[in-house]
């Protein structure tokens, strides 16, 4: 239940640790109204004079992380980029210390996958000489599998990308333990198969075992982008526009979050906005600039560049994660 909180009481001193999935608060003072919107960070503000009893506080959302979380996980990822893929590594290898895990698959997801498939189309393609097969889907940075068994479910063969070995394992562990509860959801297509597979996103040798499978028909990003620092986000475009199958009926899903998040806070998870999807993926491996605030600066480029994607359709989904409820977006993405 949403609930609303007069800064009046709360001393001046106050350092806040909000750890709530939605934040919105204005202060009001010297003429001026400030408005902010956050979820699951640690903020700290000066709280006005209890003089000034317009400053109020809503909180719209119920607890996500606590502030030592959230200081442990950007602590964990402080430290130069080169060893940043390892720090991800590092988590799943010692297995006490998951907060990303949600336990399944994303509402919007399951929502998508049932109800758009004049977006997705349905899960086989037509190749040359009449041979249909199975669309390939791909989720990088897939955590213990949940998507990649969905998708299967789905009719997709579907393949998860971990950049630690023990994450794979667990992904083994999960579809040994739970594969069954991913019943098909057309049983004249049937299931796809689920295969697990560790390796960087970022390079090209984890793709050498899958048999000359070098794209995919379907790529889903939900907390992969926003894992990664900003300075990766141009090659992370480029190898989505390299990794999607060049077929008008292929497709890139991001679940955008989190769109709440003041980009300045820092990470992981990164604040995303809409925009930077849409800049980056139209202009993938360029280096675009960013404004003093963190959010980069739409229309620095002229045109999309040619392995650019453009967005096909861009809405806030019913339902999602408890985290994103509200503020969540998705985007569908092609080739053009």
């Amino acid at each position: 239940m949403a609930r609303t909180k007069s800064l009046w009481d709360i001393p001046s001193t106050y350092s806040g640790g909000l750890h709530v999935p939605s934040v919105s608060f204005w202060l009001v003072g010297s003429g001026v109204t400030s408005a902010f919107s956050s979820a699951g960070n640690v903020w700290n503000f000066p709280v006005p004079k209890s003089g000034d009893a317009r400053a109020m506080l809503k909180i719209t959302q119920p607890t996500m992380a606590y502030p030592e979380e959230r200081s442990r996980l950007s602590k964990h990822f402080d430290g130069p980029e080169s060893s940043y893929k390892d720090r991800w590594a590092d988590l799943w290898d010692a297995g006490d210390f998951l907060p990303w895990d949600r336990g399944g698959p994303n509402p919007a997801l399951i929502d998508l996958l049932d109800q758009r498939k004049d977006l997705l189309g349905d899960c086989f393609i037509q190749e040359v000489a009449a041979v249909k097969r199975r669309k390939r889907a791909l989720v990088p940075g897939c955590g213990r599998g949940y998507d990649v068994l969905l998708l299967a479910s789905h009719g997709y063969d579907a393949y998860g990308l971990e950049v630690s070995a023990k994450a794979t394992q667990r992904c083994l562990e999960e579809e040994a333990a739970n594969a069954h509860t991913y019943s098909p959801k057309n049983e004249s297509a049937g299931a796809g198969e689920s295969t697990f597979l560790n390796g960087d996103f970022f390079q090209s040798n984890w793709a050498s075992d899958l048999g000359g499978v070098e794209s995919f028909d379907l790529i889903y990003d939900y907390t992969f982008l926003c894992a990664l620092r900003p300075t990766m986000r141009p090659a992370w475009a480029q190898q989505m526009s390299r990794l999607l199958t060049k077929n008008p009926s292929a497709r890139l899903i991001c679940l955008e979050f989190p769109s709440y998040k003041d980009p300045l806070i820092g990470g992981p998870p990164f604040g995303l906005t809409p925009s930077t999807y849409v800049e980056h993926l139209s202009h993938p491996g360029v280096e675009l600039p960013y404004d003093a605030k963190g959010h980069v600066k739409e229309g620095s480029q002229d045109r999309i560049s040619p392995n650019g994607l453009k967005r096909l359709d861009h809405w806030q989904p019913q339902r999602t994660h408890e985290v994103g409820q509200g503020t969540d977006w998705v985007s569908v993405w092609s080739h053009q």
